[in-house]
């Protein structure tokens, strides 16, 4: 799906992400999602006018499986290299638990929603990544669209967002989210599953003067506006710790 002029989404819903970015015929994905959206991908691509010999760089925003979905499947068959901050990158390959942590409501209708799809999209078994290449915070990245890397930890220790200058786009991965998967509520707020409340909440303030109106989260519908404003309301939506 097209979001804006170089950016377009995998599949046909939003509820788990993954973008591309388009820079002169070349591409960048963001976030690989679950493994059922890998023929979408070819899809899309196709969609550009692009093949999957045009992407140069697979990054992830976090290590959570559900967004490393297609990423070995991906690095394996076409060489895509992958790329994740430092402090995740052993999460991505699978070798330290998940220090996600329950917060926030529920409702059952929406999370049998989000686990059914997820059970059809194959996201019961993410296949590990084997290698990964690593970024620090600040880094500008040397592929398509030359990301600005926003280390905004909180969601994992290495959860990071990526801006895209030309793009005018921010990836801000699962900093928040515009949809709770876990509640069905919609608008920016802190993301589920988040391992650290208050770091989380306090990480939001390194976006509010990033130069950018597309805010791409890992769940949910794109946000425009400045990224400012997402994070004023995500303040007003998440609920205190209690």
């Amino acid at each position: 799906m097209k979001i804006a002029g170089g950016v377009h989404r995998v599949g046909s819903d939003s509820l788990v992400n993954s973008y591309l970015i388009d820079d002169g015929g070349q591409v960048t994905i963001v976030d690989a999602a679950v493994p059922g959206l890998y023929d979408d991908l070819a899809h899309e691509l196709s969609v550009m006018g692009r093949t999957v010999a045009d992407v140069k760089a697979l990054l992830l925003t976090h290590g959570h499986t559900d967004h490393i979905g297609f990423a070995q499947r991906l690095g394996q068959t076409h060489g895509t290299p992958i790329w994740v901050h430092e402090s995740d990158a052993a999460l991505a390959r699978g070798e330290v638990p998940n220090p996600a942590k329950w917060r926030g409501p529920m409702r059952i209708g929406p999370l049998l929603s989000f686990l059914w799809w997820t059970m059809r999209h194959g996201g019961l078994r993410i296949p590990r990544i084997e290698q990964v290449s690593t970024f620090g915070d600040g880094a500008t990245l040397d592929v398509p669209g030359s990301p600005r890397v926003v280390l905004v930890p909180g969601h994992t220790p290495g959860s990071a967002a990526l801006h895209f200058p030309m793009q005018r786009t921010l990836a801000v991965g699962d900093s928040f989210a515009t949809y709770a998967v876990t509640s069905g509520q919609h608008g920016p707020q802190l993301a589920p599953f988040t391992a650290d409340y208050e770091q989380a909440m306090a990480s939001l303030d390194r976006l509010n003067d990033v130069d950018a109106d597309l805010l791409l989260p890992g769940h949910g519908d794109e946000w425009k506006g400045a990224p400012a404003e997402a994070v004023r309301l995500v303040r007003l939506n998440t609920p205190p710790r209690k």
